[in-house]
């Protein structure tokens, strides 16, 4: 069981070590500061981690061997179980209020609270359509038997998404700001399959999946500010934050004065 435990967490913190080899990096960097779309900086390199979670998630759906080593690590994983924790139904969210709460401490962050709300909803929309579309799609029974929409975990999409955010946006202060999302949103994932509700390929796949979904965010920001919505400025802001949990969707709105 021990060995099996530390298998999941090196996949899940994986991303992490990714992470950190990029603090003096230009290629892992998304500038949105300034209005022009042309600072927006991209290389193919930032898809590896993603895509190479999304990519074991997808082959295990299919995959008999893979399916095997989710059946034996789920095994070994809730075998001793007496009662779950369901501590992950709020950590996922922890990441994405984090990096709100921080700008309201005063901690300098990467861009303004208006930008901030655009890429956290632009990201939530992704992140909420991709993981709905995939559960609808693939039908993929969850390890405790109850229903068929195990495929991807959608509270570690969550967790993942806000850590990447967190990340971006505070890793120039400090890089431990961005690492402790990580940590958060890797033991998010762990608590979803140690309370049997997610095979170790669906958070992998989720954890890729919001990933991908804040990286893409900050791609098209700036897009959205000169094209959509201008840069006229305003004393009210308000912006529309959709959010999806495995079993709900919703709506959250941020309004500022």
């Amino acid at each position: 069981m021990f060995k099996s435990l530390m298998l999941l967490w090196l996949l899940l913190t994986a991303t992490i070590t990714h992470s950190q080899s990029f603090v003096n990096a230009t290629t892992d960097t998304v500038i949105i500061c300034k209005p022009k779309t042309g600072n927006l900086k991209f290389n193919y390199k930032q898809l590896i981690i993603p895509g190479v979670l999304i990519g074991y998630g997808t082959y295990a759906l299919e995959s008999g061997q893979l399916k095997s080593f989710n059946r034996q690590l789920q095994k070994e994983v809730t075998e001793d179980i007496d009662n779950k924790l369901t501590i992950d139904d709020f950590s996922q969210y922890v990441p994405m209020a984090s990096v709100f709460a921080l700008h309201a401490l005063g901690v300098k962050s990467k861009n303004t609270y208006k930008d901030q709300a655009l890429i956290m909803a632009t990201s939530y929309l992704i992140l909420s359509t991709t993981v709905f579309s995939l559960k609808s799609l693939t039908h993929e029974m969850r390890p405790d038997g109850t229903t068929a929409n195990s495929f991807p975990s959608g509270h570690t999409a969550n967790a993942f998404a806000g850590a990447e955010f967190m990340w971006q946006e505070y890793k120039d202060e400090s890089v431990w700001y961005g690492i402790s999302g990580y940590l958060i949103a890797t033991g998010t994932g762990a608590f979803r399959v140690y309370n049997n509700r997610h095979w170790l390929s669906d958070v992998a796949a989720g954890a890729g999946i919001g990933i991908l979904s804040t990286k893409i965010a900050y791609w098209v920001s700036p897009f959205l500010k000169d094209k959509l919505f201008g840069q006229k400025d305003s004393n009210v802001s308000t912006s529309m934050m959709p959010f999806y949990n495995g079993s709900q969707v919703g709506v959250g709105m941020v309004v500022q004065f």
